[in-house]
C-alpha cells in the first residue's frame, strides 16, 4: 500500500472555489479529481485561450500547468508551509484547435522538504498529448 502524498485535504469543489475571481476562473479551469497521487482539471479552448491561428496558446498551457502544480504542491506540504514557483517549462507536442476541452493531469516527480517538482500532461479531446510541463516549487514556512 502506498503512502498518501496529500498533507492537506481538498476536493475539486474546494480547489475550484478557492480559484474564484482569479485567472484560474477567468480561463474556465475546473478541478475535476483529486486522486491518491494526482490532480486533474479541465479547461475549454475558446476565444480566451487561442492565438490568432485559432489553436491553444502555449502560454495558456503553462498557466494550466502552473495552476495544477501549485495546487498539488500546496496540498503536499504540512500545515504551516506554503509553496512558491521557482521554474516552469513546457514542451508543446500537438496543437489543440479552438472548440475542444483539454484534460490536464499533474503528478509528482519529487516531493521534498524544501523543493517539489510536479509534471503536468495536457491532453486533447482525442487523448493525444498536447503539452508536457514541469514546475519546480520552493517549500517555505508561513
Amino acid at each position: 500500500m502506498s503512502t498518501p502524498i496529500w498533507k492537506k485535504s481538498a476536493t475539486p469543489e474546494i480547489l475550484s472555489g478557492r480559484a474564484a475571481n482569479t485567472a484560474i476562473s477567468l480561463l474556465g479551469i475546473q478541478f475535476t479529481e483529486v486522486g491518491p497521487d494526482f490532480l486533474r482539471a479541465t479547461m475549454p479552448v475558446d476565444h480566451r485561450h487561442v492565438q490568432p491561428w485559432r489553436v491553444l496558446h502555449g502560454g495558456i498551457s503553462v498557466v494550466l500547468s502552473e495552476t495544477l502544480g501549485s495546487a498539488a504542491c500546496y496540498m503536499a506540504v504540512p500545515e504551516g508551509f506554503h509553496c512558491v514557483g521557482l521554474e516552469i517549462n513546457a514542451n508543446h507536442i500537438a496543437a489543440v484547435p479552438e472548440g475542444q476541452v483539454v484534460v490536464a493531469e499533474c503528478r509528482p516527480f519529487h516531493i521534498g522538504r524544501s523543493t517539489q517538482v510536479w509534471q503536468t500532461e495536457i491532453r486533447r479531446a482525442d487523448g493525444r498529448l498536447a503539452c508536457v510541463s514541469r514546475i519546480t516549487c520552493a517549500v517555505l514556512p508561513d
